[in-house]
């Protein structure tokens, strides 16, 4: 018998990594989406895949949804995850991450508690400036409402693991990127713009502080993260990074590498670009998701660099 899951933020990066993963593994997949979404926009067709247009904010509604599909295994992937955007929009920031979250924990809980859940938590609930890596113990310390939205979710699904017992864990996700990753992030749109200058379509490309440093990881080595905390027996927390530094420079140097181009003849430097309230860098501990689940990246900064070029190069020629 497939085992069922349910995916919200479906039609994101992580959501299509992680149903094209489920999909392999024989999973029959539902996933919710917002009433205006369309349908085109949805990366993998696939029959095993049913999507269902929800108000989250519609608690009778989302009851009733899960009720119908009978998940035995939930990944909560959807928010406002653009932290930079998180202070411009506070209420819409804390009402989709944390109320969305509550709600359907709460139902789980009413509904089978049984069922797995997991929450794609974020490294900015971190200090900003931490001296050593992160590990599952470092103090908490968020600066931004993203950031400060994140950390209450997570210890809301703490409270319902160790007051409940039902098998509710967060992903502390370090930053994650891929192909398919928005433009707006900005591994995304270095790539696609040495895409464009190899083709001639774009002159240069305008960046903020090159210097800023990342533990940036694949989302593929991610996903994959996400469904083997599902598999264990005992719910929990892990943080899922690379452990493993880089600067935005250093991805430009690679991506335009990988053209054959000189990143200098194309850089032009905008200070006006750089984020108000900036974090450093935080670098992930994965000593405990290495120890316990036997999970380590495999996709390294190179060949992150290399896909998502390879990728927006072939969209060009399309």
């Amino acid at each position: 018998m497939s085992k069922i899951a349910l995916i919200t933020g479906i039609s994101g990066q992580d959501g299509t990594y992680l149903t094209e993963l489920l999909l392999s593994k024989n999973y029959n997949i539902h996933g919710f989406v917002r009433k205006d979404f369309k349908n085109k926009n949805l990366q993998i067709k696939n029959k095993k895949i049913t999507l269902h247009k929800i108000d989250f904010n519609n608690r009778k509604e989302l009851e009733k949804k899960i009720k119908k599909i009978k998940p035995h295994e939930v990944y909560h992937l959807a928010a406002q995850s653009h932290d930079g955007h998180s202070f411009e929009n506070e209420f819409y920031t804390f009402n989709l991450n944390l109320s969305y979250t509550h709600s359907l924990l709460s139902l789980i809980h009413k509904i089978n508690k049984k069922t797995k859940f997991f929450f794609a938590g974020s490294s900015e609930i971190y200090v900003k400036n931490p001296k050593k890596k992160i590990n599952e113990k470092t103090l908490f310390n968020p600066s931004s409402a993203y950031g400060i939205s994140k950390l209450a979710c997570y210890y809301l699904i703490k409270s319902y693991r160790e007051n409940y017992n039902m098998h509710a864990s967060t992903g502390i996700l370090f930053n994650h990127e891929s192909p398919i990753k928005n433009p707006k992030f900005v591994l995304r749109k270095i790539s696609k713009s040495v895409a464009r200058i190899k083709h001639g379509l774009q002159k240069n490309i305008k960046l903020g502080d090159i210097k800023a440093k990342r533990d940036w990881g694949h989302a593929k080595d991610f996903v994959y993260a996400m469904w083997l905390i599902c598999q264990q027996k005992k719910a929990d927390d892990f943080i899922i990074g690379t452990g493993k530094l880089h600067s935005v420079e250093d991805f430009v140097k690679l991506a335009f590498k990988y053209v054959n181009l000189n990143y200098k003849n194309f850089l032009e430097v905008d200070n006006k670009l750089k984020r108000k309230k900036d974090s450093k860098a935080r670098l992930a501990d994965i000593s405990k998701i290495k120890r316990i689940l036997k999970w380590k990246p495999k996709i390294n900064f190179k060949l992150l660099a290399q896909d998502m070029v390879k990728n927006d190069l072939n969209l060009i020629k399309k």
